[in-house]
Parts: C-alpha cells; sequence; structure tokens
C-alpha cells in the first residue's frame, strides 16, 4: 500500500485534524467572544471525530450474541461521545450566557477592548 493509498483510507482522520486544527487557530487567534465560543465547538466536534471514526468497524454488527454473528462493534465509543455531545451543548450555552451578561455589562465582547478598561491586566 502507497502513501497516497494511506491517506485516502484515512480520509476522516485527516478531515478530523484539519477541523481541530482550524478550531484551535479559532479560539487562539480571534478576540471576539462568541468566535472564540464558535471555534471551541468546531475543535470539539473534530474531537468527537477523531475519536468515534476508529469505533465503527466495517462489516461489524451490533453486539447481539448469535451464532451467525462473528464480528461486533464496540458501543462504547458511541455512548461516550453521545454523553459528550450533551456536555458540549451544556458548555456552549454557558458560554453564550456569559457573553451575553458580560456584553450587557461591558458593552463589548471583544477581549482587548475588556483588557483595555482593566488597568490592572
Amino acid at each position: 500500500m502507497d502513501f497516497l493509498q494511506t491517506v485516502v483510507s484515512h480520509y476522516n482522520q485527516w478531515i478530523a485534524v484539519f477541523l481541530m486544527v482550524s478550531g484551535l487557530y479559532i479560539v487562539v487567534a480571534r478576540g471576539n467572544m462568541v468566535k472564540k465560543l464558535v471555534g471551541l465547538n468546531l475543535f470539539q466536534t473534530s474531537v468527537y471525530l477523531l475519536y468515534i471514526s476508529p469505533g465503527k468497524i466495517l462489516g461489524g454488527t451490533p453486539p447481539i450474541l448469535a451464532a451467525e454473528f462473528a464480528v461486533y462493534s464496540n458501543p462504547l465509543p458511541h455512548v461516550l461521545i453521545l454523553t459528550a455531545i450533551v456536555v458540549g451543548v451544556a458548555t456552549l450555552s454557558l458560554g453564550l450566557g456569559l457573553v451575553v451578561r458580560i456584553n450587557e455589562a461591558f458593552g463589548t465582547i471583544e477581549e482587548e477592548e475588556l483588557f483595555a478598561r482593566d488597568p490592572e491586566a
């Protein structure tokens, strides 16, 4: 198997890594808090994809014990990702609520403007 076939066969991992780097760049490079939350959500979604990609076995069946099934897919990664999605939605909603409250208190959601107001920072 040559290099190109290896890269193409693992395209889902490459997509997850690209999304991870994109999300991290948005979190680091942007000063707008809503954009930072979107970048954090993108990073989180890429972790879901990266974790669940090897969890599916091609030709695997649900873990039902029967004589005609020999290859099983493990349901644990799917269950863990479902729980992580729920936690991620709750975290995003809390973050957006905090951004709304910061905007009400200071009139801006840009980090640089908030740091400029604080003489100790």
